[in-house]
């Protein structure tokens, strides 16, 4: 049952009521940002799914962990029910408000508090954009490794959250791989530390559960992950494909070999010609499928992997291997990948994008399985997706 405290009768009451709550939160609370109108709680009504609507009854925007605290706690005396939301880019409906709950908007708690170039750490709160922390450990040759197509938005703690991976999740992990302590709050408003500053941490992997738990376990108000050192160097391959089959058997047979690549994505003809069109990446628009598979560490390393990688995309039946020239090259490949999504909106007033991973063994089967239902259903399905770690984004 939903409960609302009444602080005539010091008791609850059977139902939420709007006005009550708010009044009530703005007396306690009166330097915390609540939304309540119409117009301004559309905004939030869904995050990336955006099949699925719900409109908030209040929407808070805190700029301080006092306030976020101090919220819990007066919410959890409520019996009102509190969704955390980030930058609202996922696909999974995490950040979906409830009609008679309080959304918690995270993305005003957004300084970079600090970046230790010795200890390869930075601590950040959670509206801090994934890109910018990039950003700011690039004068100390350091680099965040997850990175989602939706980086140049989506926060920390919505990675957090969700478990974000990204282009180059193959090699360096998730973002759970990238984390070293989290502190956050209780749904009471209780103070937590969860890991610790150094790479281990002694009892349970409470970092490992808290991570992509979509806020039902607390609320993160800071993160402190690792930074990597920027690789020595890194090419990236683009193999043509004339048969979409044959595409899907080259992501197996690469890892089969024992290489990891830093990155191994895949795009069918309708993402490629999106991407080309929009991007102007170079892409050949020809093609079936691509693969992008970059590589990157020792200068030697790298040149031997290349060589072998492009052996197995030959024997898989590559029609064309490109190799970028420079680093621009290399920039404009990844660029026609990392703006697919937005590419094909353009193609499109809506399309659908679905999240879900599969063994690699099965992308030939699975793709063919999609093409066979948009046969079917007579809907367009762009393919574009994280090949290395059969992580699919079919956009209908």
């Amino acid at each position: 049952m939903n409960i609302l405290y009444d602080p005539t009768l010091d008791g609850p009451l059977a139902q939420h009521d709007k006005g009550q709550v708010l009044a009530h939160l703005t007396t306690l609370l009166p330097d915390l940002t609540l939304l309540h109108r119409e117009e301004d709680l559309h905004p939030f009504e869904c995050d990336g799914l955006s099949a699925y609507r719900v409109m908030p009854m209040l929407v808070a925007l805190p700029e301080r962990v006092e306030q976020v605290a101090a919220l819990l706690r007066e919410c959890h005396a409520l019996g009102v029910p509190v969704v955390t939301r980030g930058a609202g880019t996922g696909l999974s409906g995490g950040a979906l408000p409830l009609a008679q709950g309080v959304l918690l908007v995270m993305s005003r708690m957004a300084r970079i508090l600090e970046i230790d170039p010795d200890a390869r750490t930075a601590r950040l709160q959670p509206g801090v954009r994934n890109l910018a922390i990039s950003e700011a450990a690039a004068p100390f040759g350091l680099y965040y490794a997850p990175d989602p197509s939706s980086q140049i938005a989506c926060s920390i703690g919505g990675n957090v959250a969700e478990n974000a991976g990204g282009v180059h999740c193959l090699k360096y992990g998730l973002t759970v791989h990238n984390l070293l302590k989290l502190e956050m709050l209780t749904i009471e408003g209780e103070a937590m530390t969860i890991g610790a500053d150094s790479l281990d941490s002694p009892g349970l992997d409470m970092l490992a559960l808290m991570t992509g738990s979509e806020g039902m376990l607390g609320v993160v108000t800071e993160v402190t992950v690792r930074l990597l050192p920027r690789p020595e160097t890194a090419k990236v391959l683009m193999a043509s494909f004339a048969d979409i089959d044959k595409a899907g058997r080259a992501v197996g047979d690469i890892i089969a070999c024992g290489i990891i690549p830093g990155g191994l994505e895949m795009m069918d003809n309708l993402a490629i010609r999106a991407a080309e069109d929009f991007i102007h990446a170079g892409y050949p628009v020809e093609a079936a499928a691509i693969l992008l598979c970059e590589l990157d560490g020792a200068e030697a390393d790298v040149v031997d992997d290349c060589a072998r990688v492009r052996e197995v995309l030959e024997r898989a039946g590559a029609t064309e291997i490109r190799q970028a020239q420079d680093e621009a090259e290399r920039a404009r490949f990844w660029a026609g990948r990392k703006n697919a999504f937005p590419a094909v909106g353009r193609m499109s007033p809506d399309y659908y994008c679905m999240d879900g991973t599969i063994p690699r063994r099965e992308l030939p089967a699975v793709l063919n399985g999609i093409a066979e239902l948009s046969r079917q259903s007579g809907l367009a399905v762009a393919n574009v997706f994280h090949a290395g770690d059969g992580n699919m984004h079919p956009l209908i």
